[in-house]
């Protein structure tokens, strides 16, 4: 597959995107990185802690600096925070150097994958359920919009889904011909 070799993946909190991002790494023998823990891991400090202490705007720069820092590598797959579509230079960038992949949820599905996650500063506000209706109201467009491909993770494990894009990449590789 030569798409430019890298594969980036977008999307919701609670969509799968750091699982479903490992085992297509591994299905296509790519290095697999997921922005929030490299971020993680450059400062020493959780998410949580970061937006307690430089709040959501310290975090996001920290995530432009981070995304343009990953998606400047060649032949991997990259996990993004569900609000990295926020900041158009995160969008240019993804769109430009890979395949961008929307990984798509119900709002139900991401209800019940994000209830007892207290990794979440967003959703820690005591509506949750409003805070994500709230949050793809302004992002689902955006993720639309940086998309090449949308596959739906509802009620499905990691490897069907690993499977689609495969398959999708192909699909999309040949309508472009690539």
């Amino acid at each position: 597959m030569d798409y430019s070799g890298n594969v980036f993946l977008v999307g919701p909190m609670g969509v799968g995107k750091t699982t479903i991002g490992r085992a297509l790494a591994e299905r296509m023998k790519l290095d697999f990185f997921d922005s929030d823990q490299e971020i993680e891991a450059a400062t020493g400090a959780d998410i949580p802690w970061i937006f307690d202490v430089e709040g959501e705007q310290g975090f996001r720069q920290r995530e432009v600096k981070m995304i343009n820092l990953l998606s400047g590598r060649k032949n991997i797959v990259l996990a993004t925070g569900g609000g990295a579509v926020l900041d158009k230079k995160n969008r240019k960038r993804l769109k430009k150097r890979g395949l961008v992949v929307y990984l798509r949820a119900s709002i139900k599905q991401q209800i019940d994958r994000t209830a007892r996650d207290r990794h979440r500063p967003l959703l820690q506000n005591g509506n949750p359920e409003q805070t994500i209706k709230d949050l793809m109201v302004v992002r689902e467009p955006l993720y639309l919009e940086v998309a090449d491909v949308v596959v739906d993770t509802n009620r499905r494990n990691p490897k069907s889904v690993s499977n689609e894009i495969i398959k999708q990449i192909k699909i999309h590789q040949q309508s472009s011909g690539s």
